[in-house]
């Protein structure tokens, strides 16, 4: 479950990207207008610099959901990398769907948009929580490693060695 769950957050990051394509790049040509319902050139135009800045974000949406896949797929057994790689998958993916839910509830003529934009995510956040309910079906494992690079004594803060001494005395 957890090799599917990375295959459809990486789907949904390669159709964000393509996304962001049309919206950031090629925006004003007819074809990639008429898609998205606007009705001239003259308002694709208008709407140039809303669409780019769109554009972005799901650009942005998709590193994520490509960095947090690597994550997981390149350190399974890092607790650290693969708790950041799930919670990059869990947010982008997330904030992938619920655009897509809102996408949905704007109107009947956006449920095709919708349900695509918002399969995959849909997979890749279900498919991965059941696959760490499935690893993990007592919680989560021990706590992550102590990662303060500070030990605080009677409010004053100094640098720490792994075997526990001060660097200043």
């Amino acid at each position: 479950m957890i090799l599917a769950s990375l295959f459809f957050a990486l789907l949904a990051g390669a159709l964000h990207v393509y996304i962001f394509t049309m919206e950031s790049v090629t925006w004003t040509r007819p074809a990639t207008w008429k898609r998205f319902g606007v009705a001239t050139q003259a308002d694709a135009e208008t709407t140039r610099p809303l669409a780019y800045n769109q554009g972005f974000y799901n650009l942005f949406l998709a590193l994520g959901a490509f960095v947090g896949a690597g994550f997981v797929a390149l350190a399974p057994e890092d607790p650290v990398l693969a708790t950041a790689g799930w919670t990059l998958i869990f947010s982008c993916c997330g904030s992938m769907l619920l655009a897509a839910l809102v996408l949905a509830l704007t109107g009947r003529k956006y449920l095709r948009a919708a349900a695509t934009q918002g399969a995959t995510p849909l997979l890749a956040v279900v498919l991965g929580a059941a696959a760490l309910a499935v690893k993990y079906p007592t919680g989560p494992p021990g706590p992550l490693p102590n990662l303060r690079p500070w030990r605080s004594c009677a409010g004053v803060r100094r640098p720490f060695r792994p075997d526990g001494s001060t660097a200043i005395k």
